[in-house]
């Protein structure tokens, strides 16, 4: 994989995702020295909401007809009932969706984005967190749900809400440092190995209470 792959981050979104669920990451991730792609099903731009209230737009770097998932370390869904209800019946953010977690390769999910888990056939048999409405998709799924504010099962981050995002992106860029250091020697199954894909459960990360543990940014 060339080496410029390696530090590139999907965040793929429509009109109507949680605003700070998109920006905070995407903040993060460019904090870090990652570059972030906004991907989206059409050109343009992207119209974000606070709760209810639409706010700013988003400009959109690449489609999803256009984008290969060969060419990120890593994929973030923000959440936002309107977004992920659109995202989760598009195939192609299905086949992205399932590609990366193929490769091992670390997904943060937030809120409402499990739904896009569960109809790509990706939440049975993982340990996941979610906002309250979504537990019982994840449920009839084949999956478990939890009430924490991020769970780490493997490569997979979730969190349920925006005031979750300290620890969501904390997590998502721990486990960035660990999939990069794995990719640069071209080898994505250690980094799953690193991340360790064990029940959430029994993480210590995850025996934290709301707000805690706060650590600054690794770069990348």
């Amino acid at each position: 994989m060339a080496q410029a792959a390696e530090l590139r981050v999907a965040v793929i979104a429509t009109d109507g995702f949680e605003e700070a669920e998109l920006t905070e990451p995407v903040k993060a991730l460019r904090d870090a020295g990652a570059k972030v792609d906004i991907i989206a099903p059409h050109s343009g731009s992207i119209q974000a909401f606070k709760h209810h209230d639409k706010s700013i737009t988003v400009p959109v770097d690449r489609t999803l007809d256009s984008v290969n998932p060969e060419e990120y370390l890593a994929v973030v869904l923000p959440g936002g009932a309107l977004n992920a209800d659109e995202m989760r019946l598009n195939p192609k953010m299905q086949e992205f969706v399932r590609a990366m977690d193929k490769a091992g390769k670390p997904m943060a999910v937030i809120c409402h984005a499990p739904w896009e888990l569960v109809s790509a056939g990706l939440a049975r048999g993982r340990t996941m967190t979610s906002w309250p409405s979504v537990q019982d998709d994840i449920r009839n799924a084949g999956g478990t749900w939890v009430d924490r504010e991020v769970v780490v099962d493997g490569n997979l981050i979730t969190s349920r809400k925006p005031d979750d995002l300290p620890a969501f992106n904390r997590e998502l860029l721990q486990r960035l440092t660990k999939q990069h250091g794995s990719a640069a020697a071209g080898d994505w199954a250690a980094g799953d190995a690193a991340g360790g894909r064990v029940a959430a459960s029994g993480r210590p990360e995850n025996q934290q209470s709301e707000g805690a543990g706060k650590t600054p940014a690794p770069s990348i």
